[in-house]
């Protein structure tokens, strides 16, 4: 039996993992930590954006020529693709399982081309609170110092991206939220079986954290640290980002997304705006994160000039075309 791909789509730092292994407890789910496969995939197709040895803007244009040759096509490619990845997915799944759940947060690159290509694929958007990710950003990934230059590309690029593909009125997705996951955990599980339409009575929530995850990928500090669903992440935001130029920082990130995005996503502009104001103003680190964000900044230039060389335009167009295709066919 093929499982139904269950695509589950966030940014890093937003939950995945334990809204993951929460409908792992029911045998009808099947996954494994975080595959990645259709990155390299369906980036094949796609010429900014890669560096590598072989020269990935000429390996395009060769793939390009090639689907010309096809009875079909590009579809044609695409459909192998899908074939390939639905194979990959039913052999990790094993026999039994209604669903493979594929949780690769960076897909948020590739949310709208996945979304085409899956078109019985169920969606689950996972949202939270940005500034909060920012915030666990920085202590998981940076050890508490300032590192938020290296994941623009999640928290700028990505964020806009699947605000753009989110569809409420699409019968394939639902939307959740992180703080609704671990305040009423019971709740929030009852509308994901109840959107896959699996008996929620099979499900052993309880044991979430005994759910095994094969691979190096994917968040296991949740894991570690909590035996049961807990609420107690809501608040650390605060103290991460309370020094002056955190707290400046948050606020000029919430007028970059803005009211109606934040608005999609389940949150007020205003009440975010409010907290981040209130937040403290110390020189806490103040030294050290302007040295790291002035560092962070070169390196993106440098990585950036080197994926997109020449193509810096060609990537802004190309952005916009896909989000405006998403909501035109949303």
């Amino acid at each position: 039996m093929t499982p139904t791909p269950i695509f589950l789509f966030s940014l890093p730092r937003s939950g995945s993992t334990l809204v993951q292994r929460l409908l792992a407890t029911h045998p009808d789910v099947a996954t494994t930590a975080e595959p990645w496969i259709l990155l390299p995939m369906l980036y094949s197709l796609r010429r900014p954006g890669v560096l590598a040895e072989y020269g990935h803007r000429t390996t395009v244009r060769a793939i390009e020529d090639f689907c010309r040759t096809l009875p079909a096509g590009r579809e044609e490619y695409l459909d192998e693709l899908r074939r390939m990845a639905l194979s990959l997915y039913a052999g990790a799944a094993g026999d039994d399982a209604r669903y493979f759940l594929d949780k690769t947060p960076r897909y948020h690159l590739i949310a709208h081309e996945i979304m085409e290509l899956f078109p019985d694929a169920k969606f689950i958007f996972l949202w939270r609170q940005p500034v909060a990710i920012a915030a666990s950003v920085i202590e998981s990934f940076g050890g508490g110092r300032w590192n938020l230059e290296r994941y623009a590309v999640d928290l700028g690029d990505g964020l806009e991206n699947l605000v753009a593909v989110s569809r409420p009125g699409d019968p394939r997705c639902l939307s959740i939220r992180f703080e609704d996951v671990v305040r009423d955990s019971g709740g929030q599980l009852g509308r994901l079986f109840e959107f896959l339409d699996v008996d929620p009575a099979a499900a052993q929530p309880g044991e979430f954290e005994r759910i095994s995850l094969p691979g190096r990928m994917g968040d296991r500090t949740g894991v570690r640290e909590y035996s049961t669903v807990s609420s107690e992440p809501l608040d650390k935001w605060k103290e991460t980002m309370g020094t002056w130029y955190r707290r400046r920082w948050s606020r000029r990130y919430l007028e970059r997304v803005g009211p109606d995005r934040l608005r999609l996503m389940g949150y007020d502009y205003h009440e975010l705006m409010g907290e981040v104001q209130r937040l403290g103003r110390t020189p806490r680190a103040l030294p050290s994160d302007l040295a790291r964000s002035a560092y962070g900044h070169g390196y993106r230039r440098v990585t950036c000039g080197l994926m997109y060389p020449g193509d810096k335009e060609l990537r802004r167009q190309a952005q916009k075309a896909q989000a405006e295709l998403a909501r035109t066919s949303s």
